[in-house]
């Protein structure tokens, strides 16, 4: 699955989010950080990094670090099952990590009405990994802020 990614940037005047879960949270990324979806493999483990960062996978000879979302948010992997993904996101046009996510849901379109900034309590979004919220007749859904999520070291 591969997506345009010359899309708009997201902001409270809305746009596409492709939606998934870990556990039974809801998270958005904007659709033009999608490079494609792929089944999850084989990852090739990479001593002394992050305890996120899984390790390596080779995707058409591009050598992409992968990143484990359940890790990077303090929890515990799961054992992969057949719904487990990997999403492969893009920056500036050649860089590209990938996410490890337990379900890939859908493509959506946020609506302006429909999004709100995160609260302004220091501990409620305190790694600011949390963009916007989105709140919809299907509940909340939290909007990832990509960059932080997959591009700062924790300090």
């Amino acid at each position: 699955m591969t997506y345009d990614t010359d899309v708009q940037t997201f902001d409270t005047s809305g746009g596409e989010v492709l939606l998934f879960s870990i556990d039974d949270v809801i998270y958005g990324i904007e659709i033009k950080y999608i490079n494609e979806i792929i089944s999850y493999e084989n990852i090739t483990v990479v001593p002394k990094v992050p305890q996120y960062i899984k390790g390596v996978i080779n995707i058409r000879g591009q050598i992409v670090p992968i990143i484990s979302v359940r890790r990077r948010f303090g929890k515990e992997d799961i054992p992969p099952d057949e719904r487990t993904c990997v999403i492969v996101l893009e920056f500036d046009g050649s860089n590209q990590v990938g996410i490890i996510v337990d379900r890939v849901r859908e493509v959506t379109m946020a609506k302006p009405e429909n999004i709100c900034a995160t609260p302004t309590h220091k501990n409620v979004n305190a790694n600011h990994y949390i963009k916007y919220i989105i709140e919809d007749e299907g509940g909340i859904k939290l909007l990832l802020n990509c960059e932080k999520l997959v591009l700062e070291l924790d300090k």
